[in-house]
């Protein structure tokens, strides 16, 4: 499949972006080199990390899904093979989220030296920090910009009133433009983004990539029960999908699997992959096996019935 333009940037990707947010928490540095060298293999060369990532194992402080992706590329010699997501904004413990120009101004040094780079391709505000102005936010990344140490920039999470105003802002004060936006977004998670920020992406040009695409998990069909949340550590994030609605969701999924003989999680990616507002959707993988499903996803040929299957399978219920 051909590779897709992020927003109005040079760079384009593979319909799969890989999510990097499982190094240094579900596995390892090894575990993680093997994945990111199938990856590269595979021709998906789009990297989604943030500087939080990831804080919440034990024994974690942030940035060990940074300094995973910095080893690998040096040691690999693929800097220039790669484009490189990262985030700042998230709390990393101190309890508020944080967009002020001088945290962005030092943070990033911190980041560029864990994926050991000079520069971040993409750039992205994770977390709205509603107490300062957009324009602070933005003088930063135009700081940034002009330095050469970020090329582009990216939001995500922000409402659309925020966003709105962003971009507003970026208009009016010749500052940098957020050219893609990161939500959450899939096939049971589908309001909060398609009657939010959905619209103004499609006016503006923005790239979108989304991130929880296959609802932690769900949409893979692993799990079916409350017997299956044990399988593994995100399990317990299932539960909520685990209902009348989730149940129509995971029968159209094992019919169009059954239909087309790819994965229930191929068939939820490439849901997103034809949708035409998503450049490309974020997906995790802990086994060189998980990575199959990314790859049928973009080979799959969902037809014009298919989509509507899925699409009113997910319907939300107006009672």
């Amino acid at each position: 499949m051909e590779k897709r333009q992020l927003g109005n940037t040079d760079l384009y990707t593979y319909p799969v972006v890989f999510g990097c947010n499982v190094f240094g928490w579900t596995i390892d540095e090894k575990q993680s080199f093997a994945i990111l060298d199938q990856l590269l293999a595979s021709g998906i060369t789009t990297l989604d990390t943030a500087d939080v990532y990831s804080r919440w194992a034990e024994g974690n402080s942030g940035g060990e899904s940074e300094t995973i992706i910095g080893k690998w590329m040096k040691d690999r010699g693929v800097r220039e093979k790669i484009n490189l997501i990262t985030k700042v904004g998230g709390s990393l413990g101190k309890g508020h989220r944080n967009l002020t120009k001088a945290y962005i101004l030092k943070t990033v040094e911190e980041s560029l030296q864990r994926l050991k780079t000079d520069h971040i391709d993409l750039y992205f505000s994770h977390w709205d920090d509603d107490v300062t102005p957009v324009e602070e936010t933005l003088s930063a990344y135009e700081q940034l910009i002009k330095a050469g140490k970020v090329r582009f920039i990216g939001a995500s999470n922000l409402s659309p009133e925020r966003l709105t105003a962003s971009l507003e802002a970026s208009k009016r004060d010749g500052l940098p433009k957020y050219e893609v936006f990161q939500p959450e977004y899939n096939l049971y998670d589908r309001q909060g983004f398609e009657k939010g920020v959905a619209p103004i992406c499609q006016k503006e040009g923005l790239g979108v990539i989304s991130y929880y695409s296959l609802a932690s998990g769900f949409l893979t069909g692993k799990y079916r029960s409350k017997d299956d949340l044990n399988k593994s550590a995100r399990g317990g994030g299932i539960e909520k999908y685990l209902n009348t609605r989730g149940e129509k969701i995971l029968e159209a999924l094992d019919d169009l699997s059954s239909k087309h003989n790819v994965s229930q999680a191929g068939i939820a990616l490439a849901w997103l992959i034809n949708k035409p507002v998503v450049t490309a959707p974020i997906a995790s993988a802990t086994k060189l096996k998980h990575i199959e499903a990314f790859l049928e996803a973009t080979q799959v040929n969902l037809s014009t019935e298919d989509m509507e299957q899925l699409d009113n399978a997910s319907t939300y219920s107006e009672t």
